[in-house]
């Protein structure tokens, strides 16, 4: 004889038949949320030298990785250019950045399409280091002062932080597709 099925998994049964995800929802939340991390610099943080991580940049890495293909190959531009606007980075700067780097995560991805963690973990902490890095360049030669030793906490913030960012973007990933709408 078989053990009843308790109430409330015969309840989760029923209100998911029949449903799938909103396409609005699945196609609009990673955009948001890249933007949102691009926001990270309105924060109320006061320091001396550069410690906030570029998290919308580390939002496009963990949902690329995560989820390749979820955005076009164009996407890094507009990404890109939404967040020069609130990092204080030269006008286009990011733009270049996000877009070589949304390149060469596809070519990564046609490449070697098989990948574990540690794998994912070393070429976002590459592409991190690398936008920080040439982010910083790019912010002396517009007539900044800028030296890359303050960088180094924020570099090894930045590494860290990958995979926790891989973590949110996977808490975000399931609330896009929880099946909310009718088939019917």
């Amino acid at each position: 004889m078989r053990p009843p099925i308790p109430r409330l998994l015969r309840e989760v049964g029923k209100r998911q038949i029949n449903r799938a995800p909103s396409p609005t929802l699945a196609r609009i939340t990673p955009w948001i949320v890249v933007m949102l991390g691009s926001l990270a610099p309105l924060l109320p943080l006061i320091a001396s030298a550069p410690l906030v991580p570029p998290l919308g940049f580390l939002f496009l890495l963990g949902w690329m990785l995560l989820r390749p293909g979820i955005f076009p190959a164009w996407a890094g531009f507009p990404l890109g250019l939404f967040d020069d606007l609130f990092s204080g980075q030269p006008l286009g700067s990011s733009a270049l950045l996000w877009s070589i780097a949304v390149l060469l995560l596809e070519i990564v991805e046609f490449r070697v399409p098989w990948r574990n963690f540690i794998q994912n973990w070393a070429i976002a902490a590459g592409l991190v280091c690398a936008h920080i890095l040439l982010s910083a360049l790019f912010a002396h030669q517009a007539g900044g002062a800028a030296s890359f030793g303050p960088l180094v906490p924020q570099l090894i913030l930045a590494i860290l932080l990958v995979p926790l960012v891989g973590r949110i973007v996977a808490m975000f990933d399931r609330f896009r597709l929880l099946p909310i709408r009718n088939i019917g």
